[in-house]
């Protein structure tokens, strides 16, 4: 079973992707916050990382900066999801996040999360 590790500040967004992964077969495990999520990658190796931009403690993108820079979790699929606009898709993927997705996406469709994290994991360009 591939372990995804899901950071999300937002309690409701959390337990939806939580609930939304494990119906699909994954086991999940949750961070609130950056600091948490870089202590929890670190523990537990997930097979992807699922990395919301605005967290407190720590922002997504320093998240992505700190994993893709720790040779412990660089080779770790992370796919961003973000409220922002895709503006930011391009300076994120150089920093390494596999795949970028918009919240407003996902809100009643769960379909491009599950189709994302598949390629992601299989190394496959999204």
């Amino acid at each position: 079973m591939q372990t995804v590790l899901v950071i999300e500040d937002s309690k409701l967004l959390r337990v939806q992707r939580e609930h939304t992964l494990k119906k699909a077969g994954f086991l999940v495990v949750t961070a609130i916050d950056g600091i948490e999520a870089l202590t929890v990658a670190r523990e537990i190796h997930p097979d992807l990382i699922l990395l919301d931009m605005l967290l407190p403690e720590l922002d997504g993108p320093s998240v992505l900066r700190a994993l893709k820079a720790d040779p412990a979790t660089a080779q770790i699929p992370v796919v961003v999801v973000t409220g922002l606009s895709q503006m930011n898709a391009e300076k994120l993927m150089h920093d390494g996040a596999a795949a970028f997705l918009e919240k407003n996406q996902l809100l009643t469709n769960s379909e491009p999360l599950l189709y994302t994290i598949k390629k992601a994991l299989e190394g496959c360009p999204v």
